[in-house]
């Protein structure tokens, strides 16, 4: 469910329409006893993206906060550079659509169209144009972070993922501070549209970007760095794993990247340096007698 800080009134907004769809539908399963049961289910919808009438591309998505999405997807993808060059963003659930208007783009659309990479995001992100050219670009502050902090956080997100604790299947993304503090957290069928919508609310909400802590329970791959890095992110917090190219991108930015991250247990595969280990959790020994009697 999304949560995120409503705007200051004199922000600049466009004209966004309100399109939250269901999160969730009720069916008939069976379980292993041959009892039937009421079971929810993540909806899943196509929302085909028009950019001052020519269309990008089909996301699939949950439909929890479209605007956002689209917003943010745009953003992270460099086409547009500014909330103040968007003009209004509608979506409409019954024919799918997303329709948005801007003042004229600074970008190329048929070049940057024919730079298309399908990436192994879930659902099949994509990325247009050559996004490595605008990371070497990126000074990413190394601020450290302690391990009590971390510990923290994740106590906080726990209380989170209403719609994964309903019926499974999606993924849940946060943009956090260092205090504990989640300033917006969301859920989508996939993480690289949670973290699109993240993108959306920063601008929208005009939610603060200086020393953000990105959280999600999927893995990080290379698209998920790049989006977090192209939002001046450099901690990264993954309940899941982490890919080889999504390492090599995050010690190349010099990235904080921990995964494997629940309970009080983490993996840091890089940035090892900017972590401040201060609670540290009690080593468990065990015995090679209790081991024994385990196996």
């Amino acid at each position: 469910m999304l949560d995120a800080t409503p705007p200051p009134p004199s922000k600049y907004r466009p004209v966004l329409s309100q399109a939250q769809a269901p999160l969730t539908l009720q069916t008939q399963v069976m379980d292993e006893q041959g009892e039937w049961r009421t079971q929810s289910l993540a909806c899943e919808r196509p929302l085909t993206i028009y950019l001052n009438k020519r269309e990008i591309l089909t996301l699939m998505t949950l439909g929890e906060d479209p605007e956002a999405l689209v917003l943010g997807y745009l953003r992270n993808q460099g086409w547009i550079h500014a909330l103040e060059e968007v003009i209004a963003i509608q979506v409409d659930w019954e024919v799918a659509a997303a329709a948005v208007v801007t003042q004229p783009l600074q970008v190329d659309l048929d070049e940057r169209l024919s730079q298309r990479t399908v990436t192994t995001g879930c659902g099949q992100g994509t990325v247009f144009g050559n996004q490595m050219e605008r990371l070497q670009q990126l000074q990413l502050a190394p601020w450290p972070l302690k391990q009590s902090e971390i510990y923290h956080l994740l106590d906080q997100l726990s209380q989170r993922n209403a719609t994964y604790r309903q019926a499974g299947a999606v993924h849940g993304c946060a943009l956090c501070q260092a205090n504990g503090e989640v300033l917006a957290f969301c859920e989508d069928i996939g993480r690289h549209n949670a973290v699109d919508t993240l993108a959306g609310r920063l601008w929208l909400d005009d939610l603060p970007e200086q020393d953000l802590i990105f959280y999600t329970t999927g893995r990080l791959t290379s698209e998920m760095v790049i989006k977090a890095a192209q939002m001046q992110i450099s901690v990264l917090i993954s309940r899941s794993g982490a890919t080889q190219m999504g390492l090599e991108l995050a010690q190349r930015l010099g990235l904080l990247m921990l995964a494997r991250a629940k309970g009080k247990h983490f993996l840091v595969y890089s940035g090892q340096e900017r972590l401040l280990l201060d609670a540290k959790p009690q080593r468990l020994e065990v015995s090679a007698k209790k081991e024994h009697r385990h196996d």
